[in-house]
């Protein structure tokens, strides 16, 4: 009876490690996986930035099915990338930018519209940024059309009108800026806010950079792109200092 009971302890001891093993191990690794419709054969890259280039965490050669999964170390959100090698010598579309995060992402999409159709769940920064994308592909398409009519008002020789719209494209990229600098004030739980901050944002007024900076949750501060941020803005002060002492 001893022993049973000494056995039974032993094993829920046991089985507390295993889940705590198991539950440490999934709060610092993401576990990637989805489908690529359509796809048949090529190779998957799962790839992340070190410093200023791309380099590749794992390779999966696909042969049959587009079905695919990838597991890492991961402490806090971060941006990675998936590079798909179709073997048709067309590099368009190839490469897929999402935000990950410790735990489970799915991406499901299709071979021949790789990053346009990706639908990307389990990370609520990937949800964030969707939405900033989103809005931000309308502030692109309308300075396309009005640098349309711009070039087509001129050719008609018609320079009030191009004029015209040459200031609605100013007007227009000034309020992009000011939605992107209010989409990071309203997401500063999040890392995407200093993230779109870095890429974005970066020839902006610095006093906008500084405001967002400042109102960063404690936690997003310190992540991987809160320091870039933070580190970003003092070396932008740090030259403006030095141009203006060279000038005088």
């Amino acid at each position: 009876m001893y022993l049973t009971i000494k056995m039974k302890k032993l094993a829920f001891a046991l089985l507390a490690v295993t889940i705590f093993a198991a539950c440490s191990k999934d709060k610092n690794t993401i576990t990637v996986s989805g489908d690529i419709e359509g796809l048949r054969l090529g190779t998957l890259y799962f790839q992340r930035m070190n410093d200023t280039a791309l380099v590749n965490i794992d390779t999966l050669k696909l042969n049959g099915n587009g079905k695919f999964s990838f597991t890492t170390h991961l402490e806090e959100p971060e941006v990675f990338y998936l590079y798909l090698d179709k073997k048709d010598e067309n590099p368009l579309n190839d490469r897929l930018l999402f935000f990950g995060e410790p735990g489970e992402v799915t991406i499901k999409t299709s071979r021949d519209y790789f990053a346009v159709n990706a639908k990307i769940t389990g990370s609520k920064n990937q949800t964030a940024y969707d939405d900033y994308l989103a809005n931000k592909s309308k502030f692109t398409n309308l300075n396309l059309n009005l640098i349309k009519d711009k070039f087509n008002a001129l050719k008609l020789g018609n320079q009030a009108k191009a004029d015209s719209l040459d200031n609605a494209s100013k007007a227009n990229t000034k309020r992009q800026y000011l939605y992107a600098i209010n989409f990071c004030l309203n997401n500063k739980d999040k890392e995407v806010a200093p993230y779109i901050a870095l890429s974005d944002l970066y020839n902006a007024n610095m006093k906008y950079l500084d405001t967002i900076n400042n109102s960063l949750s404690t936690e997003v501060a310190n992540s991987k792109y809160g320091k870039m941020l933070t580190k970003f803005i003092k070396d932008s002060k740090e030259l403006s200092a030095k141009t203006n002492d060279s000038i005088q």
